[in-house]
Order: C-alpha cells, then structure tokens, then sequence
C-alpha cells in the first residue's frame, strides 16, 4: 500500500468511503470478537498481511474485515488500528508531512498529528492545515 498526500478537503471527501469500510471491518470484528474471540489476534493481523488457518474458520467474516481494511489502504489511507478504527490520512501542515487522524465513530476529521506522535499527540485542525 502507498500512501498519498491528502488536502484537507480532499481526505473529508474520502471519509464517508472510509467510513464505510471501517464500519464493515469494525462489524466483522464484533462478530469474531462474539463468536470465537480467541482467533481475533490472528485475525488482526492476518488482514492486511494474508490469511491463516483460524481465518479460515470464519471465511465469510474475515473476507468482510480483510476486504475493510485492504479497502482504506487501497485509497492510499493509512490503518493505524483497527481495534481502535484509527486512520490516518497523509497530509500537510504549514508545508510539513502531518497526518490528519480519524477514529471510527468520529463525525468528521477534527485532529492532525505528527508524524512521530501518534493518537496521543493529536492536535485540533486548525487554519495552518492545508
């Protein structure tokens, strides 16, 4: 997956697609999480990086989370985490690399980060964000 330069307004475009994907991802954790909570681990990491065999077990419902996540890295959109639903787009902030951060069950694009900082360090947008 490649990321790409997000404006601002360009990555609040994206965001009902986004969000979109990530309700599904987030929907087929739920059910993982109910129905055989112990094979969530594998499965986290198994859908951006191939399958597995626990996977397996749960086809239908691993394709749902696997074909969230690869969705949102397939608009060029990072997934930071996806038991968090947390995103970020690629973007800048007074000419500098930023990323413009989205949790799941967030309304809009609010925060932007450094690179380096992480949820913790998320800043509100403001007027410098281009």
């Amino acid at each position: 997956m490649q990321a790409r330069y997000f404006t601002l307004a360009e990555a609040r475009a994206a965001l009902p697609r986004v969000k979109a994907l990530m309700e599904q991802a987030q929907s087929a954790k739920r059910t993982i999480n109910h129905l055989r909570p112990e094979a969530w681990p594998a499965m986290r990491n198994a859908a951006s990086n191939g399958g597995n065999v626990q996977a397996g077990e749960l086809f239908q419902t691993y394709q749902a989370l696997e074909s969230g996540i690869k969705g949102i890295m397939g608009m060029g959109v990072l997934v930071k985490d996806v038991e968090a639903g947390l995103v970020d787009f690629l973007g800048r902030r007074t000419g500098r690399e930023v990323y413009l951060c989205w949790r799941y069950g967030e309304d809009d694009i609010e925060h932007w980060h450094d690179l380096t900082a992480g949820y913790a360090g998320r800043q509100p947008i403001d007027e410098q964000v281009e």
